[in-house]
């Protein structure tokens, strides 16, 4: 078989993607690769179709158990024999999966890092030929990468255990400069041909909220959602059990993952959201690197990550069947306390010795102030993350809050002055500077105990911003600081004002901010099962969460995957994903031949689901008649 005769006849997808065929014909041709791809953009595509064709096996090192699983049954299910190694399978299990590996019986083979080096998974491994090695999520082996993973330094081991080298194709989506060069070097790879397809996800609209009460924002947009998939990221355990709490007692249907849950109540949880049992699942990072579920319709990031890399990892979760999904982030100032917290109180390396982890951090530290930055930015939200990976784009992508909105230039000389003038009185009173919530207490003239303690209630602008609201009063402070007028010490995080500062005290300098104007509002669909026409409003459909009536084809093909999808006790998206079912529902088969022209459709899924579907869009438009 050809490359596309694969690609057709097992994923049902008529044309590849961008850098996949590139990729998968350097390593037919013996070359080692390195393939950086956005998540989402089709990365395992570039070593299941060469692993297909050519002899032996190919190893896949994967990182999460749940990767594994899913790529698995979805193999299995287009017809590709595919097992896997890690530490959920019992020994009865792994004899077995050795035995079939010895025999034949897989073409594809996954392994965690951490069995690399185990001796009954090396012996066998030196029995097989193995064409290729993957290693997938290939930012883990540079401990410079925001998540660094000891176990994948085995990988260089591993191959040098093995009777000969296979090609070595690395993967990632989210890499700088640094740790592409790292990943080469560690990984020893040959000259490697690599692809940079672009980090950009154009079927994401992204949104950043600052709102007084997230939970109450979080139930309000799950509710609108209530028949969606979607992730809901925390930054701690006791954000997770505190809000799955919540939103159950509201009756939201949810599932919760973090590594302080037994493994078998994760698993569970997990499962329950993978199979669609539940809608919402509330996790810490701890899931998703690697999620293969396709369906997953939005995430939302409570708390502010610790870094571009990780939100834009997490967040590029949604919509992995390039179907139109949406990205939020809820973020407060306690935000940045808590990610600063993480960084400087994660747990120590051993492997590091104290110079490299204060490197470590300093690295961390500099990635979070980039996070800080997406979270303030009145520019274009996809903008500044692709700014950040180093691609260039248009000015507006039409498709973030902050390109949809109407922003005016308000005068806040006055509000300047009073922010200004208090950092100096307070300065002046105690001999040293303060932080930004003490500051705001001080303008809006708050009896907490630290302000009493201190005597700032003496000072002349106590309380002169008693009306303001304190997250206004946040944003004034952090536009003066992206102004130059103030700076935030590194050290401590206390607001020291800077020369620019006397031109606005005391020189008559004007000081002005963009302001959102109204949010952007869809207008209402002109008909009901149909979007309505034009860029922007689709775009701010997108946004806002209102969705567009869906098609009544789509619902119908639903709850035929349904029924399908709980008689064969598998996830929805493994019968096919909404991408598949909207692409059909547009091209309406007939055939078994038309129904091959869908895109995901494959002759193994064609022969197994083909006349279930084409009977249902049959009795549909008998219906519609």
């Amino acid at each position: 078989m050809t490359k596309h005769e694969i690609l057709k006849q097992y994923f049902g997808h008529d044309d590849f993607r961008t850098g996949q065929e590139e990729l998968i014909d350097r390593i037919l041709a013996g070359q080692d690769v390195l393939g950086i791809m956005p998540t989402g953009g089709g990365k395992s595509m570039c070593y299941q179709v060469p692993g297909m064709l050519m002899d032996g096996v190919t190893l896949v090192i994967s990182p999460l158990i749940s990767l594994m699983k899913d790529q698995v049954m979805a193999l299995k299910n287009a017809g590709v024999g595919a097992a896997y190694v890690n530490s959920t399978l019992t020994l009865e299990q792994l004899r077995l999966v050795y035995r079939r590996i010895r025999e034949g019986a897989y073409k594809i083979i996954y392994a965690a890092p951490e069995r690399l080096l185990a001796e009954g998974f090396v012996s066998v491994m030196q029995e097989v030929k193995i064409s290729l090695l993957a290693v997938d999520e290939a930012h883990c082996i540079s401990q410079w990468g925001q998540d660094f993973r000891p176990s994948y330094l085995r990988i260089t081991e591993f191959l040098g255990v093995l009777p000969y080298r296979p090609v070595v194709a690395a993967y990632t989506a989210t890499a700088t400069e640094f740790v592409r060069d790292d990943i080469v070097r560690i990984l020893g790879l040959r000259d490697p041909f690599t692809v940079i397809t672009g980090f950009d996800r154009p079927n994401l609209s992204f949104d950043v909220q600052k709102p007084k009460n997230k939970t109450a924002s979080l139930l309000t947009f799950l509710r609108s959602r209530y028949e969606k998939s979607g992730i809901v990221y925390c930054a701690t355990r006791s954000n997770v059990e505190k809000l799955y709490e919540e939103l159950t007692k509201h009756g939201i249907s949810a599932a919760k993952y973090h590594a302080g849950m037994e493994d078998s109540e994760r698993a569970s949880h997990q499962e329950d959201f993978s199979y669609d049992r539940k809608t919402v699942m509330v996790a810490t990072n701890a899931f998703g690197m690697g999620i293969d579920k396709s369906n997953i319709s939005y995430v939302v990031h409570y708390n502010m990550p610790k870094s571009v890399e990780a939100y834009y990892q997490e967040a590029g979760r949604a919509g992995r069947d390039g179907s139109k999904a949406e990205c939020v982030l809820y973020f407060s100032a306690g935000d940045v306390t808590t990610a600063k917290y993480l960084i400087e109180n994660g747990s120590e390396n051993e492997e590091l010795s104290p110079e490299e982890r204060q490197k470590v951090m300093e690295a961390d530290m500099a990635r979070l102030d980039a996070m800080i930055g997406y979270c303030k930015t009145t520019a274009c939200l996809r903008g500044y993350i692709l700014d950040y990976f180093g691609q260039p784009h248009e000015e507006s992508c039409g498709n973030c809050t902050n390109c949809l909105s109407e922003y005016v230039d308000l005068d806040i000389t006055t509000e300047a002055q009073m922010i200004l003038s208090c950092i100096k009185r307070v300065h002046a009173h105690l001999g040293y500077s303060i932080g930004t919530a003490l500051i705001v207490n001080v303008l809006r003239g708050g009896k907490v105990r630290r302000v009493l303690d201190m005597g700032l209630d003496k000072v002349k602008t106590y309380g002169v911003m008693v009306k303001s609201d304190p997250m206004q009063i946040r944003a004034y402070i952090d536009h003066l600081e992206k102004e130059g007028y103030l700076r935030v010490t590194q050290e401590y995080q206390t607001l020291v004002l800077t020369d620019r500062a006397d031109e606005v005290l005391f020189r008559g300098e004007t000081v002005t901010m963009p302001v959102k104007l109204t949010p952007a509002v869809p207008e209402p669909p002109k008909k009901a099962g149909r979007p309505v026409k034009g860029k922007t409003s689709a775009a701010l459909s997108a946004v806002s969460g209102d969705a567009v009536p869906e098609d009544g084809l789509v619902t119908a093909l639903k709850a035929v995957r349904l029924r399908l999808a709980e008689e064969e006790n598998v996830p929805r998206y493994m019968v096919f994903s909404n991408a598949a079912l909207e692409d059909m529902a547009a091209k309406r088969p007939h055939s078994i031949e038309e129904f091959l022209n869908v895109s995901g459709v494959g002759a193994s899924k064609a022969a197994k689901y083909g006349a279930i579907f084409l009977e249902a869009i049959a009795e549909y438009e008998q219906k519609e008649e």
